[in-house]
């Protein structure tokens, strides 16, 4: 960073060394300020490789070994000689930092253009090297990598100033996620010497680093990276539970028995009597796991200071470790977990289980192929060139999104509609804070990738973006769902739009919104649309919408059988009770007179069960009740089993010659603007007559209406359901069925 570059500087103390974790490889830590001052000792020799950065190439070249090495000698000549006389606050010569900084990324498998780019990070800011410069020697991708390094750079992490600039940070982030690689291994550098700064800088900066740069880390997938992070943070914020956890690793290592190398045998010898080509290693847990895990279980037992990781050739052999093991082990079925079906938001792909010994000690497994654990360490460093033109590539080329569910895609979305700074910084910790993520399934097979909590209002505008506006409810894995239903990994979720323009969204949406891009697409209509919040706020305390408001929001009234049924409300009447029922004319509804039925009792009076509304041609039945009256039920009404129940005499009836009926419908709804007009008219085109209707106040958003209709013949029903149920915004209609008294 510019901050420890000076010209020159007064060497200082050395940094604490800092606390070692388990590297992915065992190649040694390289001392750079030997190599660095080595490379001060004359100019480089033309054509020939600077020995000071024989480690990078060693590293790269394992990753690349048919890489073209010339742009990474120029780059360290410019480099060097750039920084000549610069010192960093601990002493070092500064061309170290660079040099570390890529080494790191070589490490990790970055690519050629990635690597230059990281030894000419600070060229521009620290030295009086241009960015044309930049690209005249390297190319446009170099240049642009470096301005947004550069950009990154220039970030002020104090209090006032972090919104405005970790927002223009992760724009250069979204736009090429290589820019954020190196600034990721430019911090786990700084980090690793970071103890020459006084006390409250170093907490200062770990605090930052903690709460945004390791986040999008993970974010990343580059574990590798954010690993050592976690620890060196736990090491400055947490220095007492750093130092015990340091104890309990110590005091573990000096064991005479170690119970994981001995289960890890036992797996060796399980697969190769399986015959399955199969890597098991031990992987020691970091410190932050290691203090995790003591707080999740107490005491820790030698088999919880490491993880198997078993590595395999091809996917299928993962499931194969899977079933022999499972097979001739003990395994722990509650800590299974399968992210290579599912894999997890950052490309993270493995089997994770658990195997436990007699003793009740138990081993963590992870199970993956080789290509799978370079991009669990990796991440997306590990794709190379993200942008890179390919065979598959769009013939416009348009660049690929290198992270695959795009979480930084759609973070350049949010922060654009982003209403102010201030608003971005808050969402932005939010979503960090998630380090979890779901995947649901929409109807046409595709997927979206929420965060764990997730709603149906966050998967609108994940789908949709500000058309979710127009969202009226959703169907969850088949089954109506209100929009704050929470979602759950492997759900199927249907979306329901509505058709009318003047659909819009809901202050209380904002309760079930969790993520940035659905608070801040509400947010920002809100903002802009005040007067018609205020208007529909008294909808929404009676549970509607403002997309979801019915048509008595409005003022509107609709004529039902010649009676008026308000909706004020969302459905409800003035006096916040339900609507209405009213029969023709004003007059209360009178008894139902249907189709004709014959029953087998002469003489006797017939009468249609209200709670059922049977009509031809369905299967009937007949109860005698008080006054010698025959009641007609439809088979499997839950009327006509509560009369079987109570010993009510069964008499048989069959349907006579006139077709005319009278039927009740149940129509269920999410509320809108001239809700009830469109029902009543699709109704009256039906050539049926409202005889009475109910209209509830909304539960959930949904608002339920009961219709009793007279029908010229019960062969139109079918179609009249069919009707109702194209009116936007209607789910369902189904025929009336009451539910049976309590006995």
């Amino acid at each position: 960073m510019s901050a420890e570059a000076t010209n020159p500087a007064t060497p200082g103390p050395v940094a604490p060394t800092a606390p070692t974790v388990a590297r992915r490889k065992s190649r040694a830590r390289i001392d750079l300020r030997r190599l660095g001052r080595a490379a001060l000792l004359g100019p480089a020799v033309r054509g020939r490789l600077p020995d000071a950065i024989g480690h990078v190439v060693e590293a790269h070249r394992a990753h690349h070994p048919d890489a073209d090495l010339e742009p990474l000698r120029r780059a360290y000549v410019l480099a060097e000689s750039s920084h000549r006389g610069q010192m960093r606050k601990s002493g070092e010569p500064y061309i170290t930092h660079p040099l570390a900084v890529t080494l790191i990324l070589a490490e990790l498998g970055a690519e050629t253009t990635t690597l230059t780019a990281s030894l000419l990070h600070d060229t521009v800011e620290d030295t009086d090297v241009t960015l044309d410069q930049v690209r005249e020697q390297f190319g446009e991708e170099v240049r642009y990598l470096v301005d947004g390094v550069t950009k990154l750079e220039k970030v002020d992490y104090g209090a006032a100033a972090e919104p405005e600039t970790f927002r223009k940070m992760l724009v250069a982030t979204g736009s090429d996620v290589r820019v954020m690689s190196i600034k990721l291994a430019d911090r786990l550098h700084n980090m690793r010497t970071l103890g020459v700064m006084r006390p409250e800088k170093q907490e200062r900066i770990a605090k930052v680093t903690r709460d945004v740069l390791i986040p999008l880390a993970e974010r990343l997938g580059v574990q590798a990276l954010k690993t050592e992070l976690e620890d060196l943070v736990f090491a400055i914020l947490h220095p007492e539970e750093y130092e015990h956890t340091r104890e309990l690793i110590a005091a573990n290592a000096a064991r005479s028995d170690d119970p994981l190398s001995e289960i890890a045998d036992e797996a060796r010898g399980v697969l190769r009597e399986a015959d399955i080509p199969a890597e098991v290693l031990i992987r020691p847990r970091h410190f932050v796991s290691v203090h995790r895990v003591a707080r999740k279980r107490g005491e820790l037992r030698g088999a919880d200071f490491g993880r198997l990781l078993v590595l395999v050739n091809e996917d299928a052999d993962c499931y194969g470790v899977l079933g022999e093991l499972h097979t001739c082990m003990t395994p722990v079925v509650s800590e299974f977990k399968d992210f290579i079906a599912v894999p997890k938001f950052n490309l993270y792909q493995s089997l994770h289980t658990a195997v436990a010994r007699a003793d009740g000690q138990v081993a963590e497994v992870l199970i993956r192929t080789h290509q799978m654990h370079k991009v669990a360490e990796a991440g997306v460093v590990a794709l190379g060139n993200p942008y890179a033109p390919g065979s598959d590539d769009p013939a416009d080329g348009e660049r690929a999104d290198p992270t695959r569910p795009g979480w930084l895609s759609r973070l350049l979305d949010w922060q654009q509609a982003a209403p102010d700074p201030d608003t971005f910084w808050s969402t932005l910790r939010e979503d960090l804070a998630q380090d979890r993520e779901i995947t649901v399934f929409r109807p046409d097979g595709g997927t979206l990738g929420l965060p764990e909590g997730a709603t149906c209002v966050d998967a609108a505008y994940a789908q949709y973006g500000e058309d979710a506006h127009a969202c009226i409810g959703a169907r969850v894995n088949g089954r109506l769902a209100t929009l704050s239903t929470i979602l759950r990994d492997g759900d199927t979720v249907q979306l329901l739009m509505g058709q009318d323009p003047a659909s819009e969204p809901s202050r209380e949406w904002l309760e079930h919104a969790h993520t940035p891009a659905a608070r801040i697409a509400i947010q920002r209509w809100l903002a802009t649309h005040p007067a018609g919040d205020a208007e529909g706020g008294a909808e929404g305390a009676e549970g509607g919408t403002g997309a979801a408001a019915a048509s008595g929001a409005e003022g509107e009234s609709a004529s039902v059988g010649g009676s008026t049924a308000g909706t004020g409300g969302g459905a409800a009447t003035a006096s916040g009770t339900a609507a209405r029922s009213a029969g023709t004319d004003g007059a209360p509804a009178g008894r139902p007179r249907g189709a004709d039925v014959l029953a087998d009792r002469p003489g006797a009076a017939v009468r249609l069960a209200g709670c059922c509304t049977p009509v031809p041609p369905d299967e009937i039945t007949g109860f005698a009740v008080r006054g010698g009256v025959v009641t007609v039920h439809r088979v499997g009404c839950a009327g006509a089993a509560h009369m079987k129940s109570r010993g009510r005499a069964e008499i048989g009836v069959r349907w006579g010659d006139t077709t005319a009926c009278r039927v009740t419908l149940v129509a269920e709804s999410f509320g809108r603007p001239h809700l009830l007009a469109d029902l009543t008219e699709a109704i009256a085109l039906q050539g049926a007559e409202i005889v009475s209707a109910t209209v509830e106040p909304p539960t959930q958003q949904r608002v339920r209406h009961t219709y009793t209709l007279e029908l010229p013949d019960a062969a139109h029903l079918p179609a009249l359901m069919r009707a109702m149920r194209d009116v936007a915004g209607v789910y369902d209609v189904s025929r009336a069925q009451h539910q049976a008294p309590a006995s």
